[in-house]
């Protein structure tokens, strides 16, 4: 297991213990489950883990892929449900093999796009934004249609990009992680009690994808010189 987690530095450790603890705060003061809290955690394992490339973000991801899938679920957001378990849950799969080939000493072998590469990511991601809001805004229930189809979307480009090892995966995570916050603003707002730790997972996701350009942006250098 240490071999798996591999060495943290201070700023991953205080990370991580900080917005553990504000995750506890949260689920006490909004009478959230034990359930809830669980999703929190496997997710921020997860992404510190993504950002130091290392193998294990993949076991936490599965689990909390799951769990936000049931959540998304009873709060109406069917294109986040419909992400997580149609996508997500065999992208882990797929990613565990992929980074698993692609490891020396331990080390993920990080990767650099091209320009071209960047401009055609851009471009499908408005693209599938405005055609996935349009569709979703058929479907009875629906909440934020054109919000959720672009954390939705994001969701899976970055995804993509993330098997692929490349640096700019982080990028993309920036501008999902701020709209998956607006997204539980408002869910919150509208009365989900489980919006208020959504909202500070995903804030913590955001400072993480931060962090994970700038250490992936040093990874994908080292490989090139």
């Amino acid at each position: 297991m240490k071999k798996a987690l591999g060495s943290w530095k201070l700023f991953e450790l205080v990370w991580l213990v900080a917005f553990t603890g504000i995750a506890v705060v949260f689920t006490v003061l909004s009478g959230d489950s034990l359930f809830g809290f669980t999703v929190f955690i496997t997710g921020v394992l997860c992404v510190v883990l993504t950002a130091k490339g290392k193998l294990m973000s993949y076991v936490f991801g599965m689990y909390n892929t799951f769990g936000y899938a049931y959540l998304a679920y009873i709060n109406g957001l069917f294109g986040e449900v419909m992400l997580n378990l149609l996508f997500f849950v065999p992208m882990n799969v797929i990613g565990f093999y992929m980074w698993r080939k692609n490891l020396t000493d331990g080390k993920l072998s990080m990767r650099q796009m091209e320009l071209r590469g960047m401009l055609l990511v851009g471009a499908v991601c408005i693209a599938g934004c405005l055609l996935l809001g349009f569709g979703l805004s058929f479907i009875a229930g629906q909440n934020s249609p054109y919000i959720d189809a672009i954390t939705t979307v994001l969701s899976i480009v970055a995804t993509l990009l993330m098997v692929r090892r490349f640096k700019e995966q982080w990028l993309v995570y920036i501008v999902l992680n701020m709209f998956t916050v607006l997204l539980w603003i408002i869910r919150t707002a509208e009365g989900s009690g489980e919006g208020p730790l959504m909202i500070v997972m995903w804030s913590a996701y955001l400072i993480n994808a931060v962090y994970g350009y700038y250490n992936w942006n040093k990874g994908a250098k080292e490989a090139l010189a």
